[in-house]
């Protein structure tokens, strides 16, 4: 039961923290806390907790969590991102309404993505993920502006929309195997029983691709980014951005390499398509985000394109790809995480959302700017940063993977979209420390407190460690 109660505890505790009649300032302690608490029981569950099988529907159908190094994986990574923006929200959301709503909610939703991280079958998945958009909805909602609303709604949608193609192909998952159904590196599949149905199921996974890819922000289903980042608050931006979308990744891995195999979709059509689709959206959200003048949305179209990197690798089919796919996963969260941070001290300290704003601010802020600046050097693919190494893997994968001129599109589309997020990134920080001779920068801009200021230099660290050591990290978990 160590598994539930990791999944419980934050949400339970969350929202009894949010019912304490106490003012905001004297609920910190009770949120850190809770925080610190859920670290502890969600990693105890994964290193120790035995598997369980909660609820069965019917004879093939239960409710089974179990964790794998895969599930620990995506979980470092949740814990990560939420361990560093919750301590940052309790400054960021000082000027903010409704706190005890918004942390409940935070609280619920990493309940949910453990229980996406321990989900041992497909249905347990995607009951987990489900849960996931549905608490995550809230943190997008928060500010309850019509536009907030809209941005809302559209997320909402966009995601159950996705989620319910999912479930379609998970239907056709369980239909064509036979056993316990539980998560296997290799599948499960009953390959007596697809005989003669092949092509019919090959379109059926498809399709799941695209429908859990709509949380990750694939083409053409990515239309909520854009839309939802820009209105959330910051420290639900960086969430959204950095791990809550790359629960479609989770979703995609556990179908395409623990479900079906990635053998049976290997030199097919559905390969050749999704690795096209992939570089096509790889490619259009990094020329959105080089146009784009709002930071954070700027950021959204980034992220666009960055989770699709991981579709691409993934997309290889080969076990050197899915290790690029998640030192990319992993190595974007902290990046990523770390400039919807970066982007949120402007806001909250200045009011100032557009690129132009910020010009001559690094002279003032320039901790600030520095932990934008190293971000941006893993994201471009710097070494020896996080993101060097996972598109380094990436590309060698693509080159190792023997599918014609498939082999070396992908390298050629990473280096172009390198340039791209130079384009757009680096510029903000050299117009922030050199704005020019005769100009005078924001006479308020100050560094912001620890409380944000530490959260985005450990992020840092984390990208940097990921490129030092990541080799080493997957190795450890037998990847």
């Amino acid at each position: 039961m160590l598994t539930i109660t990791a999944i419980l505890f934050p949400a339970i505790a969350g929202v009894a923290a949010g019912l304490i009649k106490k003012e905001y300032q004297k609920k910190i302690p009770y949120y850190a806390a809770i925080m610190i608490l859920s670290l502890l029981l969600a990693s105890t569950a994964a290193l120790f907790s035995a598997d369980i099988m909660l609820f069965q529907f019917s004879e093939n159908a239960d409710l089974y969590f179990s964790f794998d190094n895969f599930g620990r994986f995506y979980l470092i990574s949740v814990l990560l991102l939420y361990s560093t923006v919750v301590f940052y929200a309790f400054e960021y959301m000082k000027k903010e309404e409704n706190r005890e709503a918004f942390f409940s909610f935070l609280f619920i939703s990493l309940g949910a993505l453990i229980a996406v991280a321990a989900s041992g079958n497909p249905i347990t998945l995607y009951l987990s993920f489900e849960m996931a958009t549905l608490t995550t909805v809230p943190l997008v909602l928060h500010e309850k502006t019509k536009e907030a609303v809209t941005a809302g709604l559209k997320y909402l949608f966009y995601s159950i929309g996705g989620a319910l193609l999912g479930l379609f192909g998970i239907f056709f998952v369980y239909f064509y195997s036979s056993g316990s159904r539980h998560f296997t590196i290799g599948g499960f599949l009953d390959h007596d029983l697809i005989s003669g149905h092949e092509k019919f199921f090959l379109a059926v996974i498809f399709v799941t691709i695209i429908g859990f890819g709509t949380k990750a922000g694939m083409y053409p289903m990515h239309g909520w980014l854009p839309t939802a980042h820009p209105i959330a608050p910051a420290p639900a931006s960086s969430l959204l951005s950095g791990i809550i979308a790359k629960a479609g990744i989770v979703s995609v891995v556990r179908i395409v390499y623990y479900s079906v195999g990635a053998d049976f979709l290997r030199s097919t059509w559905v390969q050749t398509a999704w690795m096209i689709l992939a570089m096509l959206t790889v490619l259009m959200g990094s020329t959105m985000a080089f146009l784009e003048k709002n930071l954070k949305k700027r950021l959204a179209y980034s992220t666009i394109s960055q989770i699709s990197y991981i579709m691409l690798a993934l997309s290889i089919l080969s076990a050197d790809g899915l290790r690029g796919a998640l030192l990319h996963l992993i190595s974007h969260a902290a990046s990523k995480g770390c400039l919807f941070l970066t982007a949120g001290v402007f806001i909250y300290l200045l009011g100032k959302r557009q690129v132009s704003d910020l010009y001559g601010l690094g002279k003032k802020m320039p901790l600030t700017f520095t932990a934008f600046l190293i971000a941006s050097l893993s994201l471009v693919g710097i070494p020896p940063m996080g993101g060097f190494l996972s598109k380094w893997v990436i590309a060698l994968a693509a080159a190792d993977s023997g599918i014609g001129v498939l082999s070396y599109l992908p390298t050629v589309v990473l280096l172009i979209s390198a340039f791209l997020t130079a384009g757009y990134l680096f510029p903000v920080v050299v117009d922030g420390f050199f704005p020019g001779k005769n100009f005078e920068a924001d006479k308020d801009a100050v560094e912001p407190p620890a409380l944000m200021t530490v959260p985005m230099f450990l992020l840092c660290a984390a990208a940097l460690i990921v490129g030092i050591y990541g080799v080493k990290i997957m190795e450890g978990l037998n990847f």
